[in-house]
């Protein structure tokens, strides 16, 4: 299956990548992938070093007649999101990714394709191995963890890396140049609930909400798509009456909008619950029609019995503190047009056995904004008496709109394409930013090959766009500028 990729043009760049993606590499788990890295830059007889939490760095000298350019930094990351679909039978630990060819876009088969940051990753070693690509002195950067916490970047030391110009091959649009993203933070609020008998002669539903989109948790959150747990909290609230919960299971990543969540209930009057039921699933189904239309949910009969269930109380102040949590789009920037300033996704939930656990991404590329946002969420769980928890912290990067290397890059876009690139910040998490506090003077840019739904098992690289990224890449290292 893999074949049909390697012979994809550019042939360097879609071998490299098939490479990469047979090493398993899902985040927290880059071991193999560090290894391979660091296998491959010694294969080169290049310098190569990994440093304290795992990064591997690779140099290698400018090519005859470009020793008098800038050093250049050329940055991706190694790890990637893990998601599948459900009745996908697929193990990241020990599998590599199973890639096929659909028209103009290569795609995993029921899982995520790891093209970010797998494709700049894969750029970064052709460059590494070819003798006939021009280029100034490169420092390869290859960073672990960015997709749960960018641990990789906070942990790099000031003063490893020499270079002055650093380019992040991260960005998922191929006319686009980006130039700032958000920050973020963690909002975990975790609980507990006391256990009451369930009620005699009751019978037990299993609800289900999938067939979502899912996505990206901070590109995708403009688009207004479903999200299973906050969906799954409207069909609980309205049948809140007629039914007590048992578990719940929702959603699984921080950075990816949940797709699926899974419920059970003790039910004591079928009729009155599914009466209710009904009328929230046509309300949620019709509201979503045009952005989801393959959303499936559904209440059916489960043989298994339940001895407890949440008492009433608990259960009212879950589904109250769940309503109340904001999820999707906070604030729209009022400087830049169409970019989302700061956001909350309602990642994942889990209900079980006496605990309650709430785990949130919120986004923002204004500190305070951000920190507004975490702790109106952080008031709704406290005053539910859940414990709150954040972690993870990470800064945005402030846009440079006078960056040299941007001028570089804006001017050959245009060179190439017959037409401006579009100039902007994202509502993601790159790690320029927290580079960028070790590294302050560097001068930062970051671009890429067209993506589509990334963290998504949707996630899909357009084979014409990676052909027309491969030669912007070219030619940025033709044109860097001298000392």
């Amino acid at each position: 299956m893999n074949e049909a990729i390697r012979n994809l043009k550019p042939h360097a760049l879609w071998n490299k990548f098939a490479d990469l993606n047979a090493v398993p590499r899902p985040s927290k788990k880059e071991e193999r992938v560090i290894a391979f890295m660091k296998e491959f830059g010694k294969s080169l007889g290049l310098e190569t070093l990994e440093d304290e939490v795992g990064n591997v760095v690779i140099r290698k000298p400018a090519t005859k007649g470009m020793e008098d350019r800038k050093m250049v930094v050329m940055q991706s990351h190694l790890d990637m999101v893990h998601q599948k679909n459900n009745d996908t039978n697929f193990n990241f630990d020990t599998q590599g990714i199973e890639m096929y060819v659909d028209g103009d876009w290569v795609r995993a088969k029921g899982t995520t394709l790891g093209a970010d940051n797998g494709l700049g990753v894969a750029t970064i070693m052709a460059i590494l191995e070819s003798h006939e690509i021009e280029h100034p002195a490169i420092e390869a950067l290859f960073t672990i963890d960015e997709e749960t916490g960018m641990t990789g970047a906070k942990g790099l030391k000031g003063g490893l890396l020499k270079g002055d110009i650093l380019l992040n091959l991260d960005t998922e649009e191929d006319d686009e140049i980006g130039v700032g993203c958000a920050g973020g933070v963690d909002v975990t609020a975790t609980g507990t609930y006391t256990s009451t008998d369930a009620p005699e002669n009751s019978t037990t539903f299993t609800i289900k909400v999938k067939g979502l989109n899912g996505g990206h948790s901070g590109m995708d959150i403009i688009k207004g798509l479903g999200n299973a747990n906050k969906l799954m909290n409207r069909l609980l609230f309205a049948t809140k009456d007629f039914m007590q919960l048992v578990n719940l299971e929702g959603g699984s990543l921080r950075n990816a909008i949940p797709r699926e969540s899974v419920a059970q209930v003790v039910v004591s009057s079928e009729t009155e619950f599914l009466a209710a039921f009904e009328k929230m699933k046509t309300a949620i189904i019709s509201e979503y029609k045009s952005l989801e239309p393959n959303l499936s949910i559904t209440a059916e009969k489960s043989s298994e019995t339940f001895s407890q269930v949440m008492s009433q109380n608990d259960q009212r102040i879950f589904l109250k503190a769940m309503n109340a949590a904001h999820n999707g789009v906070y604030r729209m920037s009022p400087d830049i047009e169409d970019l989302v300033e700061t956001s909350n996704n309602i990642a994942k939930v889990t209900v079980a056995e006496g605990n309650i656990k709430i785990e949130c991404l919120t986004r923002s590329s204004v500190e305070s904004s951000k920190d507004v946002l975490a702790n109106a969420l952080t008031s709704v769980f406290e005053l539910a008496g859940y414990k709150v928890k954040l972690a993870g912290d990470y800064p945005g990067w402030a846009p440079n709109m006078e960056s040299p290397i941007l001028k570089v890059l804006d001017n050959l876009y245009q060179k190439m394409n017959g037409e401006k690139a579009h100039v902007a910040a994202c509502h993601a998490g790159l790690e320029c930013g927290i580079l960028g506090q070790n590294y302050p003077d560097m001068d930062m840019i970051s671009f890429g090959p067209t993506i589509k739904g990334a963290h998504s098992p949707d996630e899909r690289a357009s084979i014409s766009s990676a052909q027309k990224y491969w030669e912007f890449v070219l030619e940025i290292l033709r044109n860097i500028p001298k000392k």
